[in-house]
């Protein structure tokens, strides 16, 4: 059994409480001791010396979108480096169960290895559970867990249809998540400003999370408006988790376009008047004021029913439809492209070669290059890229992060994949800082630079909220008998260095990390090791615990 001394470094134990001067002990997936500094080192022990550093539970991201770059890149790089040791998925898309009638239940993006072996494979994942029981075969560097995707239990019954859902369409939405609960899923998690889960009204959704409901499972939202209307979407949310029992949180908190930055502290007032009724609401963020999304959310959803959004913009007649939509909106979905403004809006997801010239200008500017109005040549790079274009949306407020970051319920959720820079294409550059950036620009700008937050609390943060909200029993603290998730990071020069110029900028000052008891990081570099293990939300059956890992653990090689 492989026996680590830390010894010297200040204990941040995720509680909040003050850090202090403390060893701590890990032997094989557990944490066996925290004694005071400067007693014997252990018999067998390898001394792992921390003078100066913080010794902290490894960090959690809530909000992970590495669901199809982890059974790629087991390595989650971009994630470890910034001390993350736990990813939940889930937004609005699962690839399992895999949808009827569609050639397989996984994107194709073009990452290394994908394409065919995967989605030939992602056919035969009928349940939820298939997915996370391949991602096992693969291995991880980090935990994983996840939520159903709302998206993907509409499709499954529904395809991108509009409209709604019959008594027997309901059913068989029901049936997909209880058999998600039982697999181990946290809950449902919607996404409802884009096509086809925005199609799911009130009364769908809450039918849905009845099952959650039965298990002790949270119903996570992209609120249907974060926008004007973001009172409105926080309403739907309370109404959803009121009439079906589960319990709600809210995704990447955020009051998106000028017109809605004073209505933060209304939203903020009415949680904490709910949480003070007894409600169970908690919310992430992501510390950037830049959102991350595709080019295609400038257009209504209805655009893109049926998955015909590349065919309506090649009809002149529905292309015009489109552009008056966009010109005009009518109060019924979020027109992204209007609240950040074509100066606010950047396409960062451009593959083709005649419009990789416009990387890194902003719609505004590729506007203006190509001679037409915002709308048309937004509508112009959609068709002739054929996918969603990932884009940068300028729409949040500084001030309002600050605000919500002091609120005791929040927590931290990337947003994103978690990538290897230097694995990827050239195709793949361009994407947004919160990658890699996320979790250190929390200790390095919020708390060294600002003193929005003590160490402590922030640390608490990323660690013991978001285990106790998402009942990850035996994580988010360091506490003798819990899993040896474990970080080793120098509060004095822990910083995130990607931008929106240079996304794919890897952090510094987060020097180790072990993952159940394995070090995946040495001296900041990743030792390819492949020690996490899938996590299961509250319904699933008790789980044998997993053997203790030899030091040597399964290795990328």
């Amino acid at each position: 059994m492989n026996r680590v001394w830390i010894t010297g470094g200040t204990v941040i134990d995720g509680s909040s409480a003050p850090g202090r001067r403390a060893d701590v002990l890990i032997e094989g997936d557990r944490i066996a001791r925290i004694a005071e500094s400067g007693g014997p080192v252990p018999d067998g022990a390898e001394v792992v010396d921390a003078a100066g550093m913080a010794v902290a539970p490894g960090f959690i991201d809530v909000m992970s979108h590495s669901v199809s770059t982890l059974l790629h890149d087991g390595l989650s790089v971009g994630k470890v480096t910034q001390g993350v040791s736990t990813e939940i998925m889930g937004e609005g898309w699962t690839p399992a169960p895999a949808v009827p009638g569609q050639p397989h239940g996984f994107p194709v993006h073009g990452l290394p290895g994908e394409d065919e072996g995967w989605a030939q494979r992602s056919k035969g994942w009928t349940r939820f559970g298939d997915w996370l029981s391949a991602q096992e075969t693969v291995g991880a560097a980090v935990n994983f867990g996840s939520f159903i995707g709302g998206a993907t239990v509409r499709e499954y019954a529904r395809g991108y249809a509009e409209g709604e859902s019959s008594p027997e369409q309901l059913a068989e939405m029901r049936r997909v998540v209880r058999e998600a609960m039982e697999d181990g899923a946290y809950g449902l998690a919607t996404a409802l400003i884009y096509p086809p889960g925005s199609y799911a009204d009130t009364d769908e959704l809450v039918a849905l999370c009845e099952e959650v409901a039965a298990y002790g499972g949270i119903y996570i939202t992209h609120m249907r408006s974060e926008g004007e209307a973001i009172l409105d979407g926080l309403e739907e949310a309370l109404e959803i988790t009121a009439r079906s029992g589960a319990r709600l949180h809210v995704y990447h908190l955020k009051a998106a376009g000028r017109p809605a930055w004073p209505k933060m502290q209304q939203v903020i007032d009415r949680v904490n008047a709910e949480r003070a009724a007894g409600r169970d609401i908690h919310a992430d963020l992501y510390l950037y004021t830049a959102g991350g999304t595709g080019l295609s959310s400038v257009t209504p959803p209805w655009a893109s029913e049926g998955n015909r959004l590349v065919e309506r913009l090649r009809d002149p007649g529905e292309r015009a439809k489109i552009r008056a939509a966009i010109l005009d909106p009518d109060g019924t979905w979020e027109p992204l492209g209007n609240l950040a403004g074509p100066q606010g809006v950047m396409p960062v997801g451009l593959r083709r070669p005649e419009n990789r010239p416009y990387k890194g200008l902003s719609l505004a500017q590729i506007a203006e290059q190509r001679g037409q109005h915002w709308i048309d040549a937004a509508l112009d790079l959609l068709e002739t890229e054929q996918n969603r274009v990932g884009s940068l949306y300028h729409l949040m407020s500084e001030d309002n992060i600050e605000l919500q970051l002091r609120q005791p319920w929040v927590m931290l959720g990337s947003d994103a994949a978690g990538s290897d820079p230097t694995q990827l294409s050239e195709d793949e550059l361009g994407g947004h800082p919160r990658s890699f950036g996320n979790f250190t620009r929390l200790l390095a700008v919020y708390v060294r630079e600002r003193g929005v937050l003590s160490l402590e609390e922030a640390v608490h943060r990323m660690t013991g909220l978001p285990a106790e909200h998402f009942r990850l029993e035996g994580r988010g603290l360091l506490r003798e008998g819990h899993f040896a998730d474990v970080v080793i990071f120098d509060p004095q020069t822990v910083r995130d260095r990607a931008t929106y110029a240079h996304a794919e900028q890897l952090s510094e000052g987060v020097r180790d990390l072990w993952v159940n008891g394995v070090r995946v990081l040495v001296g900041g570099t990743h030792t390819r090791a492949l020690p996490g293990r899938r996590l299961y939300g509250p319904g699933a059956a008790p789980q044998p615990q997993a053997a203790t890992p030899a030091a040597g653990a399964a290795q990328v090689g």
